[in-house]
């Protein structure tokens, strides 16, 4: 698809471009939404999306894990042409370079204010960073012109904000330390001090305590700073409101990353038993009631008619992904992955194919689409529709399929998970042979790791039962050589 003539926001009687807001959830899973299936769980404000724009049922995250997908997101480049783009520790230097192409730098060639407000977890700093100064490069030094951020996770250490690259809150005479390696002298852990904890560990996350909850690495100091986790979704959403309010009089993009439902999960009390699934269903109840609230703003500002929204998840879903929190125990009838096999960290469907919405009240006229869509697209897609030139890297323009004028999309996909990959085209997917354990045994997902060749069809058997590869070789073979144009050198096969 080459570029469409006239860009179509231009074809309206108002030609001021449109702001474009992507709101990124965190482990969302394609079976979270009482839009995509869930009926254990009623999810409102995520549902007007769905309803009132296109809803894709082949839509997806480059990857199984938040890091590559973000990258992907942002770069409009495969992850796995990036050796660094795995889940990074919060000590880890930027892995988008300062002179690649990002889609916030592309919308700023196009005349746009750009913000990101939430989850970074792309690195910050060249190593070694000193977190009592500023931290540079990072998101600001990527495209964004504002970044009110979370360095990774927020089960990773450091547990702070950064404002435009300086830790929020900072007392100077309390300066932060990190460290991924070794423990500072004094500071209690998980392992050493669980009479401590308030959430108890069950893979993984037991270094430094931050508001009674274990985490992944060591921090000293910096107490004024450290965040409460309790009211990380409402300080994220006031974040993100004030934006809008403050850009409202000409066309910015906002990359509005909520951390729900990843872990640690800790709804704020308001939410707490909402569910009755426990942390993780409430804590979606919260996301949901957030983006409520961040439409309301849109609307009372007078914007929302002229504001293309993308909502999706960077992958699939997890339950016991590091904490005890009653996430497997109070599941009852819910299936976070709908029909998909797998989960986040799979090579399965349910670790890349997530909820995908593209909402513009007044534009997009409501519809379900089928067509194979990616994240990475929105690179090249926007570049399109504002008739900007853009390096495209992976990014393919299918700007008429996010609008709805077109029911086609991608023609094939590279999925990723763990560095592995496969292959999707037409109804069809992919896995090439792999070492490996076919089973997280600490977060109980099925890798889609086998030592033959899997094929499945997607159209026939969404939950992938019927590995249909022996009985069609040529299939196999045919899709194998297009695979391997695409990656090249990064599969490697069985010895």
């Amino acid at each position: 698809m080459g570029m469409i003539s006239f860009p179509i926001w231009a074809q309206k009687k108002n030609t001021k471009k449109p702001n474009i807001v992507i709101i990124y959830l965190d482990d969302l899973g394609y079976g979270d939404l009482s839009s995509y299936g869930a009926t254990e769980i009623i999810t409102p404000n995520m549902d007007v999306l769905a309803k009132g724009g296109i809803k894709f049922t082949n839509g997806y995250a480059t990857s199984a894990t938040c890091t590559p997908s973000r990258y992907g997101l942002l770069t409009g480049v495969y992850p796995w042409r990036n050796d660094d783009a795995k889940i990074l520790p919060g000590s880890a230097p930027l892995i988008i370079s300062t002179q690649q192409e990002t889609l916030p730098k592309m919308l700023k060639r196009a005349g746009y204010q750009t913000a990101v407000v939430g989850k970074w977890h792309l690195g910050l700093g060249v190593g070694e960073t000193d977190w009592n100064k500023t931290i540079s490069p990072g998101a600001n030094e990527v495209g964004f012109d504002e970044s009110y951020i979370l360095a990774a996770t927020q089960d990773r250490v450091p547990t702070v904000y950064i404002d435009n690259g300086r830790v929020d809150n900072l007392d100077p005479k309390d300066p932060i330390f990190v460290s991924y390696k070794k423990n500072f002298e004094g500071q209690p852990t998980g392992v050493d001090n669980p009479e401590l904890t308030t959430m108890k560990w069950s893979h993984g996350h037991n270094q430094s305590i931050v508001n009674g909850i274990p985490r992944i690495g060591y921090m000293k100091g910096g107490e004024a700073a450290k965040w409460t986790d309790t009211d990380m979704a409402d300080h994220f959403l006031i974040k993100a409101k004030n934006y809008v309010r403050e850009h409202k009089s000409k066309p910015f993009f906002l990359y509005y990353a909520l951390q729900q439902p990843h872990v640690p999960r800790t709804p704020h009390p308001r939410f707490v038993g909402k569910s009755g699934m426990g942390p993780r269903g409430d804590a979606i109840l919260e996301a949901d009631w957030c983006i409520g609230e961040f439409m309301k703003t849109l609307k009372e500002e007078g914007i929302l008619e002229n504001t293309l929204i993308v909502f999706s998840s960077d992958n699939g879903p997890v339950l016991d992904d590091g904490y005890h929190d009653e996430a497997v125990e109070k599941l009852g009838k819910h299936t976070p992955a709908g029909k998909l096999r797998g989960g986040k960290y799979s090579l399965f469907e349910a670790g890349t194919r997530v909820p995908f919405i593209v909402y513009w009240k007044g534009t997009i006229k409501p519809q379900v689409s089928d067509a194979l869509v990616c994240q990475m697209d929105l690179l090249a897609s926007f570049a399109s529709m504002l008739g900007v030139k853009a390096s495209m890297g992976d990014s393919q323009n299918t700007i008429n399929t996010f609008l709805g004028k077109d029911k086609k999309g991608r023609q094939n996909l590279v999925t990723e998970a763990g560095s592995k990959t496969a292959f999707r085209t037409g109804d069809w997917i992919m896995i090439p042979p792999y070492k490996g354990k076919a089973m997280n045994e600490q977060t109980h997902t099925e890798l889609g790791i086998d030592t033959q060749f899997q094929l499945y069809n997607l159209k026939t058997d969404i939950g992938q039962k019927n590995n249909q590869a022996a009985a069609n070789p040529k299939l196999v073979n045919s899709f194998f050589e297009q695979y391997k144009k695409i990656v090249g050198d990064k599969y490697t096969p069985i010895k």
